[in-house]
């Protein structure tokens, strides 16, 4: 790992300042979603390349390979044992919602496979874990810290009522407008200071949300546009509706919470 670090360091060692920082910081987010890029770039090629007499069905092998990207992972010094225990607890609460939205009609998984639960291929677990791994290994390799985070219990709480309404406004009133003001109201606050090489930086944690909420927007429609699912009314391909956004910056309000059950956030 040693190797690369100083090849890149001499690289950017020859660029201005500004531009130098600005790579490195966007190379060390790359780095931070690698499992995320891992399963885009998985679900691209097996979509484009996936024969239609394969001895496995593609979700199975999404599913094996997600397996196998976490062991690798794992064995290596990519990954730590903290962000994984981040990614199981974030595959059990992601699959128990996809159980859910399925039977409820939100979207479908339109192929066939035998690592199942109910209409759930298991993959799509790890696509929900790629958040907490991100926000896991962000936490390292940028060396995020936290100005007036919230108390533990009111983020809890939220996070609580955020994971409920996802259930419960298929049948009584969606509270989602009212769990943005929570949000705004505990987070308004609170910045999230990182290091991209020598210098602290800061970052309002509310804008955090949404530009990343942004990102997972995008991914998501890779995810349509591989028919990896899709949802009602895309028979034919179009982008997902920017209405999506909300619910992403919600989920990602949980992650943190999550995360921050297993990392503690810490202060500058």
């Amino acid at each position: 790992m040693q190797a690369p670090r100083r090849f890149i360091h001499r690289m950017l060692d020859h660029l201005p300042t500004p531009l130098a920082e600005f790579i490195l910081f966007g190379l060390k987010m790359a780095w931070s979603c690698l499992f995320g890029a891992a399963m885009l770039a998985l679900l691209i090629v097996t979509h484009l390349l996936w024969p239609q007499n394969a001895p496995i069905h593609r979700y199975d092998f999404l599913f094996g390979a997600a397996v196998a990207i976490q062991i690798l992972m794992l064995l290596t010094p990519l990954e730590s044992f903290e962000e994984a225990r981040v990614i199981f607890l974030y595959h059990v609460v992601g699959t128990v919602m996809e159980i859910f939205k399925t039977h409820m009609g939100s979207w479908e998984y339109p192929e066939a496979a035998v690592i199942h639960i109910a209409e759930v291929p298991l993959f799509t677990g790890f696509m929900y874990a790629c958040v907490g791994s991100f926000i896991a290994r962000a936490s390292r390799v940028m060396d995020l810290r936290y100005t007036h985070y919230p108390p533990l219990w009111a983020t809890i709480g939220l996070a609580v009522l955020i994971y409920l309404n996802f259930f419960t406004h298929h049948y009584v009133f969606d509270i989602r407008y009212l769990l943005f003001a929570g949000i705004g109201l505990l987070f308004w606050r609170t910045w999230i200071v990182f290091r991209v090489d020598r210098i602290d930086r800061k970052m309002p944690f509310l804008l955090a949300n949404f530009l990343t909420a942004f990102f997972l927007w995008v991914a998501e429609n890779i995810g349509t546009i591989t028919k990896t699912w899709v949802y009602p009314g895309q028979e034919t391909w179009h982008l997902v509706s920017l209405h999506k956004l909300g619910a992403w910056a919600l989920l990602l309000v949980l992650s943190f919470v999550m995360v921050s059950l297993v990392i503690r956030p810490r202060v500058p």
